[in-house]
């Protein structure tokens, strides 16, 4: 088997399904709980958001734990227009985010909010002028994802928060589930953003759990309210032994950082390398620094994406089209959509999302399958 969905998911790392193993038949009792038995969990769970601050390079009180990117991205929008809406009511993010960001946005148009989408250029990025001209007085929220989940764009991070300097009030959110060890961390966690959400099951973590950093200083209204835990910003009892796994997860992420990305950049340019002489091969993840090292979409004209994901996995070979969360719908890719590229071309859309587990003999398969497969899709066009 050849797994080359890694956006959609990763496999969790046999020591990290270990640690999990151990603590959930170990260390079991609620951490809010006042004996020893609860100390034991409740020092776990401090001593894994330390780590995780340290690894971060950010104070361990500034993480919370969630259960995954969308519970985080969720707790960001709705908590800042909670707690901000005094002051206004009107919320900036671009046209290309992810479902937990876009669908937020729309939910809170309908409770008399007023959001306004930045458009792209033909890479998927935004604008930071854009952005500075969409601002108004009642401005209290920008969320712009760190890198896209369909085409692997890396956002303008460090331009979009120069700009925002200027404007100290405005709470500023990175979705940073698809930027996690990329080789982004000075952009991720620049001076003058506030809150970063992250998903455990993106970098070998259990699913069902994440994190989110918030800046000191910075207030956000609950999404989740009753028992008090995580400083009374998020209730509910603490998944201790899937926070510990991502603990873990982290370290062993990190540890691997450049060597990972430098693998991931030479798998990807070798498979685009192989693909994009073909006639009805169209790339849209490009070669430069604007796109990260792990994902590449691209599509074949007149192959519905959905025909180009299982015929590659009668190979044994696994991809997707563009999104997971989109993919079983039939839904248009929404970043190609706000790229103006035409529907016929983004419904052949598919992509690739590599991991720090991959390797250039697997790439060496893929591009033999393609060759095989190119071969009989055109006969049938």
């Amino acid at each position: 088997m050849i797994y080359f969905d890694n956006s959609a998911t990763t496999q969790a790392l046999p020591e990290v399904v270990d640690t999990y193993s151990k603590v959930s038949a170990k260390i079991w009792g609620n951490p809010s709980s006042l004996h020893n038995f609860g100390d034991q969990s409740f020092n776990l769970l401090e001593q894994s958001r330390k780590q995780i601050a340290d690894l971060l390079k950010v104070n361990p009180d500034e993480i919370y734990f969630t259960s995954g990117g969308t519970e985080g991205d969720n707790w960001v929008i709705k908590g800042t227009a909670m707690e901000k809406r005094a002051y206004g009511k009107h919320l900036i993010t671009s046209s290309v985010e992810h479902p937990a960001v876009h669908n937020t946005m729309q939910q809170l148009e309908k409770l008399g909010f007023e959001v306004t989408y930045l458009p792209v250029d033909e890479a998927g990025q935004v604008s930071a002028a854009d952005l500075k001209a969409a601002i108004r007085p009642d401005t209290i929220l920008v969320s712009v994802m760190a890198v896209n989940n369909e085409i692997g764009t890396i956002q303008p991070l460090t331009e979009i928060a120069e700009v925002l300097k200027q404007y100290p009030k405005i709470h500023f959110h990175i979705d940073a589930v698809q930027g996690i060890g990329k080789g982004l961390h000075s952009e991720i966690f620049n001076e003058r953003v506030d809150f970063v959400t992250f998903s455990g099951h993106k970098f070998h973590a259990p699913r069902g759990v994440g994190f989110m950093y918030g800046r000191r200083g910075r207030k956000l209204a609950p999404l989740l309210t009753g028992g008090g835990q995580e400083k009374n910003q998020r209730s509910g009892t603490e998944n201790v032994p899937a926070i510990a796994a991502m603990a873990k997860a982290l370290r062993l992420l990190l540890a691997n950082e450049t060597q990972a990305n430098n693998n991931e950049i030479a798998i990807r340019r070798a498979i685009a390398d192989h693909v994009k002489p073909f006639e009805k091969v169209t790339l849209f993840s490009q070669d430069d620094e604007r796109f990260a090292p792990h994902i590449l979409c691209f599509a074949i004209q007149g192959v519905r994406g959905e025909t180009i994901v299982h015929a590659f996995e009668e190979h044994g070979i696994y991809i997707s089209t563009t999104s997971a969360c989109s993919s079983k719908k039939h839904m248009v890719s929404s970043t190609l959509a706000a790229m103006k590229v035409p529907s016929d071309l983004s419904t052949s859309a598919v992509r690739i999302s590599l991991g720090d587990q991959n390797t250039m003999a697997e790439a060496e398969a893929f591009n033999q399958v393609f060759d095989e497969l190119y071969t009989e899709f055109d006969k049938l066009s």
